[in-house]
């Protein structure tokens, strides 16, 4: 049986990850059997010897596939939704990392569930995204996508960094630490929760300011709409990067500014039908249910 919904479909693996190889392989067969045409991204074929499937670029992934299926961890799934996000293709993620709270199929049930997602049951997410912006002396000099995160860090210099915080053209703040984490919903479970940040549900439009190591106690996270413009002014810096989902990276100088705004894309992901956030948040966090059990 085909789904009528996904003709055609890219299968995304894990770069320079060979041990990917037997399940996508297992994956695309499984595929065909339903009457989908398979394609490979090209990264992804290079570990793939006398492949019979079709190997194209992201870029041509992107115009021309009707769903992407990303197999690995969070980091290959913030790399590839950030190259897709222009094209609209949804994802789905079947992690093969650590803890996967954007992948959230497994390999060993992934045949069952994908039998129910491709036949039309799952469910829809959209995810919000971040555009960061450098500008020096007027000009732009720096612009990236973020899935999780913009994050300013003073690197290795053992000094701290300073900057001042603008929202909607308010001054907010100025701050000391050692950096500045803006985070999407998705990112607030990655680098901001380590530094204190809330969890955000991904369905709220909201990001968040989570200071790293602040001088000043008083410091904390705070939480703003999604349609706020942040600026960032930096007034010292030695080593100080400015960082999108640890992926891309950029030097700051002194009198650079930063402009953080929600991106006009979103990324879709579709969930199996049972997809739960707050379970999915309890198993990967180790949250304890024996409260729930003692109160049966």
């Amino acid at each position: 049986m085909s789904s009528a919904l996904f003709k055609t479909i890219a299968l995304i693996g894990k770069h320079k990850n060979p041990d990917i190889v037997i399940p996508l392989l297992n994956l695309a067969e499984y595929l065909t059997d339903r009457g989908a045409s398979v394609v490979l991204d090209s990264l992804t074929a290079t570990h793939i010897s006398n492949s019979k499937y079709p190997v194209l670029t992201l870029e041509e992934i992107g115009k021309q596939t009707d769903l992407a299926i990303v197999l690995g961890g969070d980091g290959t799934m913030l790399n590839i939704a950030r190259a897709l996000v222009p094209f609209g293709v949804p994802l789905i993620g079947i992690n093969q990392g650590r803890l996967g709270f954007l992948t959230d199929l497994t390999a060993d049930t992934m045949h069952e569930t994908l039998n129910d997602m491709l036949a039309g049951q799952f469910v829809v997410e959209n995810r919000m995204l971040l555009t960061a912006e450098v500008t020096r002396h007027g000009a732009s000099i720096f612009k990236e996508l973020a899935f999780n995160d913009v994050v300013l860090h003073r690197g290795i210099s053992s000094g701290m960094i300073e900057l001042e915080v603008h929202i909607n053209d308010e001054y907010v703040y100025s701050l000391r630490s050692d950096g500045l984490i803006i985070a999407t919903p998705t990112g607030s479970t990655a680098y901001a929760l380590s530094s204190g940040g809330p969890i955000l549900h991904p369905g709220l439009n909201l990001m968040t300011l989570v200071p790293v190591c602040p001088h000043t106690l008083s410091n904390r996270p705070i939480v703003i709409g999604a349609d706020a413009t942040i600026e960032i002014k930096v007034h010292f810096t030695t080593e100080t990067k400015i960082y999108t989902d640890s992926h891309s990276w950029f030097d700051l100088g002194e009198h650079d500014r930063v402009f953080v705004r929600r991106c006009p894309k979103t990324i879709k992901l579709l969930h199996p039908v049972h997809h739960s956030y707050y379970r999915m948040l309890r198993e990967k966090l180790g949250w304890s249910g024996i409260l729930q059990k003692n109160n049966r």
